[in-house]
């Protein structure tokens, strides 16, 4: 899916996102470099939670808000985390769900646009 058709979805039916529709997005339209990224107090090491870090870099490059961010997660975030509010899974939505923004940082930048 590239850039623009996955930001009207995102847009128009955030509940139809899936995390793949999210990730082929970003493959699309930008090289990924395994970086460090903190999380609330989640510390994730370059090259762990990936994908997580590929997310979150993409939301904040897109300014994307925190609810349009758990859409990207698709169904990790819509059945396994909304629907077991206590579960101990996932640590980067549930982390994100408490501490949004202000609780996402990288030690580098994990996203440059492709040519």
């Amino acid at each position: 899916m590239n850039l623009d058709t996955f930001l009207t979805k995102l847009q128009s039916a955030p509940a139809s996102i899936s995390f793949d529709d999210t990730m082929a997005a970003i493959a699309s339209a930008y090289d990924f470099t395994p970086t460090a990224f903190t999380n609330g107090g989640l510390r994730n090491e370059a090259g762990q939670n990936s994908r997580s870090c590929q997310l979150f870099a993409f939301a904040k490059l897109q300014g994307l808000s925190p609810d349009q961010t758990l859409a990207c997660y698709g169904a990790y975030y819509r059945d396994d985390v909304l629907k077991n509010p206590q579960g101990t899974d996932h640590m980067n939505i549930r982390n994100f769900m408490k501490h949004g923004w202000e609780g996402v940082g990288f030690e580098g930048e994990p996203l440059q646009p492709r040519a």
